[in-house]
């Protein structure tokens, strides 16, 4: 029987083409973490640089205080009787010699501002520091631990907020001897609260998840789970909370000086200078009351807007790291 097949058959084989793509060599694909695409969404965002910048020349100002004095001849609590329209050394209106004119005492008001600037920023930032430690410690303890702990640390929690803060403040700042020290020790004691209640919430919905578990399992203690495993994952909540605080705690400060319970004068501060212009303004010294009230305005706004901006950077869906 012949083997080669006849005249008007063929056999047909059906070969599949493959495409090949081909990877350029040395490419890498990486992965970005939580941090680093909130540091990208940060960068991006055109009202977040404006304030990080302002916040950065306040910084600047603040801390070359002492060479602005130095180079214009005027220190912060300087006197200058003579000069003006008035005898006893009232306000002076703006002027080549004093670019943000003089308060009542005579002194120069744009050195003051600058040191002002100091104090609220000094109170702003150790105030927002002990409320951080105070809202993470309590947070986490309450909320891993359980329990009648949790009911003690939540019932204490809901009678600080049932008090209203100023009101609280006020109080204690006027029994007490005012100093810096004492008002960001009250700013920073009663602002915890809020910051506790996110940590907590946190915690319990964590301390559930498998690395928890693992933890436990392995012999881990609370302490270590708690500061070890469970706090870098709420670190994104406490830093954005503690970005919203620093402007919090600057206005809580201006407003005990204002009050005549925070700073004692003559250390130069935006809420007493504000007190003392308000009985002048109405007789047309403006600047007086314009220039400190700027200030705080300015600086209060660029942490709040670079505040808005963390917080929409960890979270762009809005809201869902305080649910």
């Amino acid at each position: 029987m012949s083997m080669v097949p006849e005249v008007g058959t063929t056999d047909t084989v059906a070969v599949a083409a493959t495409t090949v793509t081909e990877v350029p060599v040395g490419r890498k694909i990486e992965g970005r973490s939580p941090w680093r695409l909130a540091y990208e969404r940060l960068r991006a965002d055109r009202a977040a640089k404006i304030a990080f910048g302002t916040i950065i020349l306040i910084v600047l100002l603040a801390v070359f205080a002492p060479l602005f004095a130095s180079a214009v001849g005027h220190g912060p609590n300087q006197q200058f009787i003579d000069i003006g329209e008035n005898a006893n050394g009232g306000p002076v209106p703006p002027s080549g010699t004093f670019w943000f004119g003089t308060d009542s005492n005579g002194r120069d008001l744009f050195i003051r501002v600058l040191y002002g600037a100091q104090i609220s920023l000094v109170v702003g930032v150790l105030a927002t520091g002990i409320s951080v430690a105070l809202g993470v410690l309590f947070g986490l303890t309450a909320g891993y631990l359980g329990g009648i702990v949790d009911s003690i640390i939540a019932r204490m929690i809901d009678v600080m907020l049932s008090i209203p803060f100023l009101l609280l403040a006020i109080s204690i700042a006027y029994i007490s001897h005012p100093s810096e020290w004492l008002v960001i020790l009250i700013v920073g004691v009663l602002s915890f609260t809020y910051l506790a209640r996110i940590v907590r919430g946190q915690v319990i919905s964590l301390k559930a998840k498998e690395y928890v578990e693992a933890a436990r399992a392995l012999g881990a203690g609370p302490w270590r789970i708690m500061f070890i495993d469970l706090l870098p994952n709420v670190m994104a909540q406490v830093i954005v909370y503690a970005s919203l605080l620093i402007p919090l705690a600057i206005v809580s400060e201006a407003s005990l000086s204002f009050l005549s319970v925070g700073v004692p004068p003559p250390t130069a501060d935006w809420g007493a200078m504000i007190a003392d212009s308000s009985s002048y303004f109405q007789y047309g010294y403006w600047w007086y009351l314009f220039f400190p009230a700027l200030a705080l305005l300015i600086t209060t706004l660029a942490f709040n807007i670079f505040g808005d901006s963390v917080r929409d950077a960890f979270d762009p869906r809005g809201g869902g790291l305080f649910v």
